[in-house]
């Protein structure tokens, strides 16, 4: 790592700090680097006896900054610390997490007073402004979880008959009763729609589960059949995915 020029080494360090913080059953921590889209390493202090000492300037998406918290800041720099070399003659003293600033279009004013605004996508609820998420078949994907879940139902659509196949629609905006909401999945199958969430550790706590509940019940109400949730630390098997895939179109093929 060390070979290269300091500048050069933010992507692969975060890198490394990310998988270490994924090894150690920091979900949270890990999932939230890898939202990073740049990260820039920067001479903060020099000293003649001292490691160099540099910050990390992170870029992510505007929406995401207020989830890189003091404690997440914290951990991701001990790890970015950790995974440098023993004779490193650099250390990461500190992190900055700053939003992508998008380049205004001519008629931004438009834009944003909705007036030919902008054409909806599928990943309307995170637009991004570099193509570092994953992306497959023109359709757009938060991470790489949802990612691999969608790989698994697409295996599944192939495999099943063609007059009783299924529809997979990854982040498409619905309107429910009282507000917009956007599924990681929502699934057609047997003339019945249902819903897949794939919950990061955010997710956990009584007050989220309790949140969560309250929106598979605004889903059930607009007509969804069924909903279910799968922990992202279920994604890392493909075998795990299939089972979840599999009961899950068993359960809403049978309702």
């Amino acid at each position: 790592m060390m070979a290269k020029p300091v500048h050069e080494m933010g992507e692969e360090l975060l890198g490394a700090a990310a998988t270490l913080l994924y090894q150690q059953g920091d979900v949270e921590a890990a999932l939230l680097a890898a939202e990073v889209i740049t990260v820039e390493l920067v001479l903060w202090n020099s000293g003649d006896y001292e490691p160099d000492d540099y910050r990390a300037y992170c870029t992510v998406e505007p929406q995401l900054v207020p989830k890189f918290t003091g404690a997440v800041l914290g951990r991701i720099e001990t790890a970015m610390c950790t995974v440098l070399p023993a004779a490193a003659t650099v250390v990461v003293g500190s992190i900055v997490v700053r939003p992508v600033i998008p380049k205004p279009a001519p008629n931004w004013r438009d834009q944003l007073r909705g007036v030919g605004g902008p054409r909806p996508t599928n990943h309307a609820r995170k637009v991004r402004f570099e193509a570092k998420h994953p992306i497959e078949d023109d359709l757009h994907f938060t991470n790489e979880w949802e990612h691999r879940v969608y790989q698994v139902l697409k295996e599944k659509q192939a495999a099943l008959p063609d007059d009783e196949t299924i529809g997979i629609m990854p982040l498409c905006k619905m309107r429910v009763l009282g507000t917009t909401r956007e599924p990681d999945f929502l699934i057609t199958y047997k003339g019945r729609a249902g819903v897949i969430e794939v919950d990061g550790p955010h997710h956990e706590g009584p007050k989220r589960a309790s949140n969560d509940h309250s929106r598979t019940r605004l889903l059930i109400n607009a007509g969804v059949e069924w909903v279910d949730r799968l922990d992202v630390r279920d994604t890392t098997e493909k075998a795990e995915v299939q089972k979840f895939v599999n009961n899950f179109l068993s359960r809403l093929g049978r309702r």
